[in-house]
Order: C-alpha cells, then structure tokens, then sequence
C-alpha cells in the first residue's frame, strides 16, 4: 500500500498504560515482510514516539479495535486475559443471506497447509456466539462474540454455516469477494478487559458503505 493513501489508525483511547485505536481495513497489525511502514504499530510507535506492545491482532482485512500496552507489565498482564479467554470482545459481520434470532457455531478448526482454516475433527475447539443486529437485502447484520479466539475462527465458522461474510476474498464459494462487498464486513466493535477497560470503535465510513448499499 503507497504511504500516500494509506488510511491512518485513529486513536480512540489512550492513559499511561494502553493505547487503543481503530484499525482500517486492509492495513497489517504488526510489520510483514517488506511492510514495516504500513503497519499500524510501526504507525502508533511513530505517533507516540515510543515502543508499543502488541497484545492482540486483527485479521489483515478486517477493522476495528485493537490495543497495545505501553509498558511491559501491562503487557503480560493483558496478554494473559487474552490467553485465558477473559478478554470479552465482540464484532460486527455482514453475512450473505439470511438468519434469524440467536446462536452459537461450535465446530473445532484446523489450519491447513493452504493457510485457510477449516472444521476438522481434529481441530482445535473453536465456540461462536452471534445474534441478529438488523436484517439487510440479501445478508444479515450480526453480533458475534468469539469464544475462542482461533485464526479467521470467525470467517470460517460462518462460511461452514453457509453464511460467509461479505466481501471476504478467501472464504466461501467462488465469485469472491463474497457478495461483491468491496471489503470484508468484519468489524471488532468492542473490548472489555477485567484491567479496567471497557472500549468500543463505531464501524468506519467504508464499512458503512457497504450496510447501505444493502438498505441497511
């Protein structure tokens, strides 16, 4: 991505122990190979002047809340709620057709040597909640709250179910992106940590672009 239209990482948050900010869609938590000036930490580290921590990271394609401890302390404390599954998060998806009510995915996921993940019995255990946000032309406007927190747990859990969000270039039938979308429609909405943090990023302009080209 040329630095000169890269969308920036917002600040939402910030006290002497975490910042948190809203991630765009396809901008890169951490540094990939030969992107070091594309990712949002190299970003924040330039805006505070300082080293951040990376404590969690969201899918490349995906928006939304993301945090990083400022100190190391904070760090391992916020790192061990999220291995422990005491970090409640919850995101908004976009999925191709149409669900009712409330629900759960419980399906153990698998990372194959492709890279995709997929159910597999022999995976690893992997619990979805969603419920119904508002009904859009053609998809549905869902809460989820992963469980677990599994790579593209989400994203594949739906397109196992049948639902596979809009937009996403790599899961659920060809053509692809899913359902045109002109990004996936995965937004991490909020994050409450048992440190004290209780944090919400409202979805961007792109995304709600999208919710209203679907009459939502």
């Amino acid at each position: 991505m040329d630095a000169r239209h890269r969308v920036e990482a917002p600040i939402i948050f910030e006290d002497d122990r975490i910042v948190a900010v809203c991630k765009p869609a396809g901008r890169a938590t951490i540094p990939g190979r030969g992107e070091i000036g594309e990712s949002v930490n190299y970003e924040i580290e330039r805006k505070l002047r300082k080293k951040v921590y990376v404590v969690h990271r969201l899918d490349l394609e995906a928006s939304g809340l993301l945090v990083f401890a400022k100190d190391p302390q904070t760090h391992r404390q916020l790192c061990e709620e999220f291995e422990q599954r005491r970090a409640r998060k919850e995101y908004l998806a976009a999925v191709l057709g149409v669900m009712t009510g409330s629900g759960e995915i419980d399906k153990p996921l698998r990372e194959f040597s492709s890279g995709r993940v997929a159910p597999a019995p022999d995976g690893k255990p992997a619990l979805t909640r969603w419920r119904v946000e508002r009904p859009l032309r053609g998809a549905t406007l869902l809460r989820v709250e992963p469980m677990t927190g599994r790579k593209h747990q989400i994203r594949a859990h739906f397109s196992a179910a049948g639902h596979p969000i809009l937009g996403d270039p790599r899961y659920g039938p060809p053509p692809r992106p899913i359902g045109g979308a002109k990004r996936l429609m995965l937004h991490a909405l909020s994050l409450r940590l048992e440190a004290g943090y209780d944090l919400k990023a409202e979805f961007p302009e792109d995304f709600a672009a999208v919710l209203a080209s679907r009459g939502g």
